[in-house]
């Protein structure tokens, strides 16, 4: 028995191999893909979580003579102060009807394209086909705004005096605020649709094509082969983007909005994004524009946790 304790205490001690050790020696191990990954951290830090510093004015009556710490804290008046307002109602209707109906309308549109173009064998009109649906994503807002100006103007518009061939009344659809949300989304639609289709179609690569050969053996026409086949196989990219677009809905772009608002459809196009606009730049009232856009943050982050942990539920795939 003591010669055996002496042995024990006479043998090297090895040195506990805890996590930070493995840790350590991992990011030692892969340090080049760290080096690598290190401008995109450090543009993340310096751009996207800094400046949360200064969500803080949201609670306070920020004052630039002051700064963002001496200025005095008062809650969460900003926020009773903008639900109480006139534009509280008009504002969340607005924005969330756009974002809905852009989820509706916009969302399935690149999927039924890339369904499309993945059927197609002749590579000299599939490859013409995607130039000509990608193309639109590369013009600018301006030019898309200009380019609606011009073809729906009241007068000489392209789109009314094919409505005057048909015997139809010219329409002023840029200043009716009925057909703002519809304008919206359809051109938004337009723009994006080709380019969203890219990763739709990345993923039909991974279908193997001996599916296809034994359904079409067992007697399955193409529908059936896209319905049983494709689509199971695009619904695990389906469904993240939809999260993701879920987590958007209330976050409608601000410059489309603008360039397409005038005094006559201000009804239908006032967004949460074109009001902070007005209070926090035009107005001045930095922290009561500060308190609007954190709510708006917040709700789209609730949404985002709702809809991915209800499609956790459904189907097991989810952000997180």
């Amino acid at each position: 028995m003591a010669k055996q304790t002496v042995d024990q205490l006479s043998a090297p001690t090895i040195p506990p191999r805890g996590k930070g050790a493995r840790l350590l020696r991992k990011l030692l191990r892969q340090w080049e893909l760290h080096l690598l990954a290190l401008p995109v951290l450090i543009y993340f830090a310096v751009f996207e979580y800094s400046p949360m510093y200064g969500v803080q004015i949201a609670f306070k009556n920020f004052m630039a003579s002051m700064g963002i710490w001496g200025s005095p804290w008062i809650g969460f008046d900003h926020f009773e102060r903008f639900y109480n307002s006139f534009y509280f109602w008009r504002l969340f209707g607005n924005t969330l009807g756009i974002g809905v109906y852009e989820l509706v309308v916009g969302f399935p549109l690149p999927i039924l394209l890339a369904l499309m173009l993945n059927e197609i064998r002749a590579a000299w009109f599939r490859k013409t086909v995607q130039t000509l649906t990608y193309a639109p994503h590369f013009l600018s807002t301006v030019v898309v705004v200009g380019m609606l100006t011009i073809f729906l103007a009241p007068d000489n518009g392209l789109i009314n005096r094919i409505l005057g061939l048909l015997g139809v009344e010219s329409i002023a659809f840029l200043t009716e605020p009925s057909w703002f949300k519809t304008i919206y989304v359809l051109s938004e639609a337009w723009q994006s649709m080709g380019w969203n289709s890219i990763i739709y179609l990345a993923a039909l690569t991974s279908v193997d094509p001996q599916q296809h050969e034994a359904a079409a053996i067992d007697g399955a026409g193409r529908l059936r082969r896209i319905w049983h086949i494709n689509l199971p196989a695009l619904a695990p990219t389906i469904v993240i983007l939809l999260i993701l677009n879920a987590g958007r809905v209330l976050s409608v772009g601000f410059e489309k909005v603008f360039l397409m608002q005038n005094a006559l459809n201000m009804p239908a196009s006032d967004v949460i994004a074109t009001y902070v606009y007005r209070t926090g730049i035009l107005g001045a009232q930095y922290s009561y524009s500060a308190a609007i856009g954190l709510l708006n943050a917040v709700v789209s982050f609730i949404l985002l946790v709702t809809v991915n942990a209800a499609a956790r539920r459904l189907n097991q795939t989810g952000l997180w």
